[in-house]
Formats: structure tokens, sequence, C-alpha cells
């Protein structure tokens, strides 16, 4: 069975390299490809496909947010970031969209490609000592902030899980909940914390993990 990849790069020639790229192996298939972060997010969930390649920084966009995007519809598939910018902020950004891995454009050829098939089996190419070090840092960057205290604890619980880049299905299975009703509780979250996108969120709630893990207080209403 053939591993279906979807293309998004801005730049036709890099697009076509990639292709001609993963062409030449038997088991791999491009089924589509994109320059814009905003087409890309409307066909690769129609188009399924196993991997989503996807560049960092995009006239309109950005491939991290499409990787968020996508997988909040369809967690199966997997988004493999490839990047010319070797940017931590970027690599924080990928980790917490759920990304399974972050590539620069300096790769070789058989790694690439060696790459798509690890992810494609489901393998997380990002390396732990790099997410746990992403995440301390995160958490050491503010104090306290009060608008913790707006939230219940299953917002809170959802919350801590939302910054480590689970989808709304993931975390419906992770705590017995409908995957609606856990959309419903991130715009509740996102209404008390002031926010307007689930990035703003997971960045919050790394960064306040260890308080957000601390307080059991409050009864659900």
């Amino acid at each position: 069975m053939s591993i279906t990849v979807y293309l998004l790069d801005d730049h036709e020639i890099v697009r076509r390299g990639l292709r001609e790229l993963l062409e030449l192996e038997d088991d791999l298939q491009v089924v589509g490809e994109s320059g814009s972060a905003e087409e890309a997010a409307r066909r690769i969930p129609a188009l399924r496909p196993d991997v989503a390649v996807l560049d960092a920084r995009l006239p309109d966009g950005s491939g991290i947010e499409v990787c968020r995007t996508v997988r909040s519809l369809d967690e199966n598939i997997a988004g493999l970031i490839l990047t010319s910018f070797d940017d931590e902020r970027a690599l924080t950004a990928a980790v917490l969209a759920g990304a399974s891995g972050y590539l620069l454009k300096d790769i070789r050829g058989a790694d690439f490609v060696d790459a798509v098939r690890r992810v494609a089996a489901g393998e997380r190419l990002l390396a732990e000592d790099d997410v746990r070090s992403i995440q301390d840092k995160l958490a050491a960057a503010e104090p306290g902030d009060p608008r913790l205290r707006s939230l219940t604890p299953q917002e809170r619980r959802i919350l801590l899980h939302v910054a480590k880049g689970l989808t709304n299905r993931q975390i419906g299975a992770e705590l017995f909940l409908a995957e609606k009703t856990v959309k419903n509780y991130i715009t509740a979250v996102l209404a008390k914390l002031g926010m307007e996108r689930r990035t703003q969120a997971a960045v919050f709630a790394a960064t306040h993990a260890d308080e957000l893990a601390e307080r059991p207080g409050r009864s659900e209403r």
C-alpha cells in the first residue's frame, strides 16, 4: 500500500523537486500540493494523506498553523514541518501544534524520504530531550497569572492537554469526554484568558504548567 503525501510550499520549484524525489519511490505517492496555507488547510482534510509536508513560513500564514488545523480535524494525518530556518520559536510552535517532525531544507534526499516513511508509521522525529527542554523553558518564562483563577479544574486539565499538542479527539479520549464537549471547553477557556487562538492558549498553558497542575481547589459547577 502506498504512503500518500501532500506538499505545501510557496515555491513551485521546491514542490516539484520534492514530488520528483518522493515519486521515485514505489511506496510513496503525492496526492496534492499547494503554495498557500489557506488552500492547504482546506484541501488536506479532504484528501486525507498519510503525511503532510508543510513549509513553516508562507506568504499567507504558517505551515505550523496548518498542521494544528488539520490535526484538529483528523489526527491520523502526520504533520512534517520542512523549513529553511533553524528557529527555536518555530520549533516550539511545531511541538505545540502536534507536528511529528521538524526538518531543515538542507536535509539529504534519502533522509527526507526516510523521515516521511517514519512519520507515516506513527513515529515522532522530535527528540524527547528537545520537547522537554522547550516545556521547561516555557514553564520558567513567566510568573503566576491571575487569569488562572478563573479556570475550573476541568478547564485546567484540558488546557494542560492542549499544551501537549493533543487534538480535541485525543483530549476527549484521555478525559472521557465527547469531542464536541472538549471544543466547547476550549472555547470557554479562550474567552476567559482573553485569547483568540489555540496556539496562544497552548503557549500560555506550557508556561504555567506547574501552576495549572497544582490547583485542584475548586469543584466543578
